[in-house]
Formats: structure tokens, C-alpha cells, sequence
């Protein structure tokens, strides 16, 4: 199996929505719930990993952590817009149901949605530090590339988002080693978990949206190198996370911590296991839609265990 079986011609374009519905269309361009994923995350990592010692009110309502955190949102959400922006026509095929820019917002008020997002989180972000400034600008204009053109180059845009996930896991500790010049190894681990998981559901997404895909020039990993073979390159990375997950879990169990090992072994690898049998046996889109929910699922496990790890 090298492909998906074909789908006919892209429909035509629906009709735009009246402004009334702009309201209940916003939460939906902006991906309101990965961007309270991405909120816990950061929470989690701040006071689960690096301060646990500090009551919550301390670590979580410190100002200038509550403007790190507001301004990365602020990246991630224009980075949801501008790649909305761009995938019109792609999305009008993969998600006619989703589909909110030319039918609810104006091209011309996303991109200035997008621009105004972005310079507000840059600059929040380079008020708190130059080194923090610069780390945002970067996340900005890699969203931007990504939504013009590295999401349509095989495994580019893969990587280019499976990297800004790691990055969002790192920037708490970034803004506290710039303040008191100290480390945490304890974060590392799970921004390379983050990587590696966000490349399986990237890869799973290419599969899932080749048809669209496929009608307007991307050469993503499935289109390039097929079905068959993306399965693998999927599985390799989730393999990888398979082997740190599982020596994490035994270290764990062998210095007897056994709440946040249980939590690993019952919340994230048996699933992994479960999705690694859907992973094989997928062939249609619909699979690879239930495997890209599935991944994220996985990812929330993984996020929520942070509130165990900082007793380590």
C-alpha cells in the first residue's frame, strides 16, 4: 500500500459566514484547546519540575512568569492563524468543517491578526529579557516559514514543529537560568519526549491530509515516500520515545518512586503499545485521524506527570 485510495477534485470554496458568527469561530482559528495544553505545560513544568518546593501562588502567579506564559501564547495563536492563512485551499478539502479564514475573517484581518500577535509576544517576551525576545522572534518567524513553505517539504516541517514543542517544554527553565543562572537537567528529558512524540503526530497529520496535500504541491513524507514506508519513519520515532520512556520508568522503579513510574507505565506506555498496533494496521484516513487524537492523549499523560516528578 503506497497511498490512500483517491478522493475526487477539491470542492469549491464555502460560502462566507455572516460576522455574527466571528465570535464562535475565533476559539476555532486560534486552537483554544491546545493552547490550554500549552498553558498546563508551562505551568507543569515551573512548578512540577523546576520550583516544586515553592507554595503555587509563588511559583505560578509570579508576574513576570504570567508574562512568559502570556506571550508565548501569543506566538502560538498568531502561529495558528498564519498557518490557517496559508492552507486555505488545502483545509477546504482536509477540513471543510473547520475551515474559518475567507468564510468568517478576511485574509486581510488574519495576517494583521498574525502580525499584531506576534509583535505583542515578541515584545513582552524581549521586555523580560533580550535573550528571551530573540527566542520568541525565532519561534515567530519559524511559524511563518513553516506555514509559507517548510510544511510543505518532507519531514522540514515536521521537524520544525516537533522542535518549537520541545522549545515551549525548555523556556520556563530558559527564563530561570537567565535570572538566577542555575539548571535543571529534569526538564531536558521531557523536551526530547515532547519532540519526539510531536514527530509522530506530525508524520500521522501528513498522512492523514495528503489528499488535500496532494492537490496543491506539498511533498510531505507520505507523498514522497508513500504510505508504507511513512508508517516506518513514524514508527521510529515512537520507538525512540518507546526506549526513553521505558528507561525512565526502570530507573524509577529500581530508586522506588513508584507513583510517577506507575503513572509512565500505565498512562503513557501501554498506550504507546495500543498506538503503536493502530500505527500498523491503519490504512485509511479515518485511522490516521484516530491516531493523531490518540497522540495527544498520550501527550496530556505525559504533561500531567510532571506534578510527580518534581518530588524526585
Amino acid at each position: 500500500m503506497n497511498q490512500l485510495p483517491p478522493k475526487p477534485p477539491a470542492p469549491v470554496l464555502p460560502p462566507p459566514h455572516p460576522t455574527g458568527g466571528l465570535r464562535t469561530a475565533l476559539p476555532t482559528l486560534v486552537r483554544w484547546p491546545n493552547l490550554l495544553i500549552m498553558l498546563l505545560c508551562l505551568a507543569l513544568v515551573r512548578a512540577g519540575l523546576l520550583l516544586p518546593g515553592l507554595p503555587l501562588r509563588q511559583s505560578l502567579l509570579a508576574p513576570r512568569f504570567g508574562l512568559l506564559v502570556w506571550a508565548a501564547l501569543l506566538i502560538a495563536a498568531a502561529g495558528y492563524i498564519i498557518n490557517d492563512y496559508y492552507d486555505v485551499k488545502i483545509d477546504a478539502i482536509n477540513r471543510p468543517d473547520r475551515l474559518v479564514i475567507g468564510r468568517v475573517v478576511n485574509r486581510r484581518m488574519a495576517m494583521l491578526a498574525h502580525m499584531v500577535l506576534s509583535g505583542v509576544g515578541v515584545l513582552v517576551a524581549g521586555w523580560l529579557h533580550p535573550v528571551l525576545g530573540a527566542v520568541t522572534l525565532g519561534a515567530a518567524l519559524l511559524l511563518w516559514g513553516y506555514s509559507a513553505r517548510f510544511k510543505r517539504m518532507a519531514l522540514v516541517g515536521n521537524l520544525s514543529i516537533a522542535t518549537l514543542t520541545a522549545a515551549l517544554v525548555l523556556l520556563p527553565e530558559l527564563q530561570l537560568q537567565l535570572q538566577r543562572h542555575d539548571n535543571n537537567s529534569v526538564v531536558w528529558p521531557y523536551a526530547l519526549a515532547a519532540f519526539l512524540l510531536t514527530m509522530v503526530r506530525e508524520i500521522v497529520k501528513d498522512v492523514e491530509d495528503m489528499r488535500g496535500d496532494a492537490q496543491h504541491g506539498c511533498r510531505t513524507v507520505p507523498l514522497v515516500w508513500g504510505v508504507a514506508r511513512t508508517k516506518w519513519v513514524a514508527g521510529f520515532f515512537l520507538a525512540c520515545l518507546a526506549l526513553l520512556t521505558l528507561g525512565a520508568t526502570g530507573r524509577l522503579l529500581v530508586s522506588g518512586h513508584w507513583p510517577l513510574a506507575l503513572w509512565l507505565l500505565l498512562l503513557v506506555l501501554l498506550p504507546m503499545a495500543q498506538l503503536t498496533r493502530l500505527l500498523i494496521r491503519a490504512d485509511r484516513r479515518r485511522h490516521f485521524r484516530h491516531l493523531s487524537t490518540f497522540c495527544k492523549g498520550i501527550m496530556l499523560a505525559g504533561v500531567l506527570s510532571m506534578a510527580l516528578a518534581g518530588s524526585l
